[in-house]
């Protein structure tokens, strides 16, 4: 009986234990301290906004082609005799320095022929007026003479016979210089398409050149990069003049450079990309107008481009990073507020950012990432350009 009872007992012994011993720990436990403080400021990077003289600069790409690119090609035919060693995929072009020369033979034989019968047509043209002014005496006293009788349809002829004559004259002396295949521009050769000892007739595409006088690079402008060249659609620089473009790429594993102008806008605008097109051009670019080490502005290359914009007096400059989607910025206010706010930018670039209206000289924009902005959090300040090392 008595170890039922204990049985029994023992548990509720150990219930009523456990109860007595967390009501004394709750009695006994140390109150916990509250936090007056608010919510701790977030850290911002900030730089302030500066007033100052600006020109604008507009980054484009392009690739550079050549001004002048043709094809080669016959307009005589015949077999390839001789081929210039600069006849050859990048050979030099000079002006007119023979390229090809197909066989003349048959060409000279043809402009004897002609001077032939261009000297028989003069012969006739002197006949025929010796003969009218033979008739001429003889019907002197003939008031109704005919024209025929007076042999003025026979000079007439004589005369027509020996101008067909004389452009038969011309058109073989230009065949024969046609065999001969020289460029009136300095330039390379692109391709070749014929060999020595090969026929080509009239028609025959003997290769491509271009012209290494002036080369072109047309270059993609959307609607706020044209704003900041401040040109129209057409533009046409005067002679001599152009906004300065400056050209660069990676060659060999070296940055070059090159000098250009910006000479005229198209007077459209592309209906597929909506893009309006400039075309900047660099003279010479194979010679005097390579890079300070030596190096072409080749055609093909594909270059970067900064155009020299339109001038601001006064503009409100701030980095790049400052500048937030749909054109908003972030500032801590003198409180240590955040502020968001809207601004006009004038420009924008992958370093800067011009503003024309939304901020004033001294106000401090913030250029760090914020986290859930909301408008009047807590900021603390850190100087961007004390914070870099």
């Amino acid at each position: 009986m008595t170890k039922k009872l204990v049985k029994i007992l023992a548990p509720v012994v150990v219930i009523a234990v456990s109860a007595g011993a967390y009501a004394l720990l709750q009695a006994t436990r140390p109150e916990p301290e509250k936090n007056s403080d608010g919510p701790r400021p977030t850290s911002v990077y900030t730089t302030g906004v500066s007033q100052q003289a600006t020109a604008l600069e507009v980054i484009t790409q392009g690739e550079v082609r050549s001004r002048t690119e043709i094809d080669l090609v016959s307009q005589v035919g015949g077999r390839v005799v001789s081929v210039s060693p600069e006849f050859v995929e990048g050979g030099r072009i000079e002006p007119g320095v023979p390229l090809l020369q197909v066989e003349d033979a048959d060409y000279r034989l043809a402009l004897s022929q002609a001077r032939s019968r261009m000297a028989d047509a003069e012969l006739a043209v002197q006949q025929a007026l010796a003969d009218q002014d033979v008739a001429r005496k003889q019907l002197r006293n003939d008031p109704n003479a005919s024209d025929l009788a007076l042999k003025k349809p026979q000079v007439a002829q004589a005369r027509a016979l020996r101008e067909a004559a004389r452009a038969s004259l011309e058109q073989a002396e230009l065949d024969l210089e046609r065999t001969r295949f020289t460029l009136p521009f300095a330039g390379r050769v692109a391709s070749t398409r014929v060999h020595i000892g090969q026929f080509i007739t009239p028609g025959t595409v003997l290769g491509k050149v271009f012209g290494t006088e002036l080369v072109e690079v047309r270059l993609p402008l959307n609607n706020q990069q044209l704003a900041s060249l401040g040109l129209p659609i057409g533009y046409i620089a005067p002679a001599g003049g152009g906004l300065p473009v400056t050209f660069s790429a990676q060659v060999a594993g070296e940055i070059h450079q090159w000098q250009g102008k910006l000479v005229r806008l198209d007077a459209s605008v592309d209906a597929d990309t909506r893009m309006l097109y400039a075309i900047a051009e660099v003279a010479d670019p194979y010679g005097s107008a390579a890079s300070a080490s030596g190096m072409p502005l080749a055609v093909g290359l594909f270059v970067d481009a900064r155009i020299e914009g339109r001038y601001l007096p006064s503009a409100m400059t701030i980095p790049a990073s400052a500048l937030r989607a749909g054109n908003m910025v972030y500032l801590i206010n003198g409180e240590d507020r955040l502020e968001i706010r809207g601004v006009t930018v004038a420009h924008a670039s992958t370093e800067r950012a011009i503003i024309s209206a939304g901020l004033e000289p001294g106000e401090r924009v913030i250029t760090s990432a914020i986290r859930n902005p909301v408008e009047g959090m807590a900021l603390v300040a850190v100087d961007a350009e004390e914070a870099t090392p």
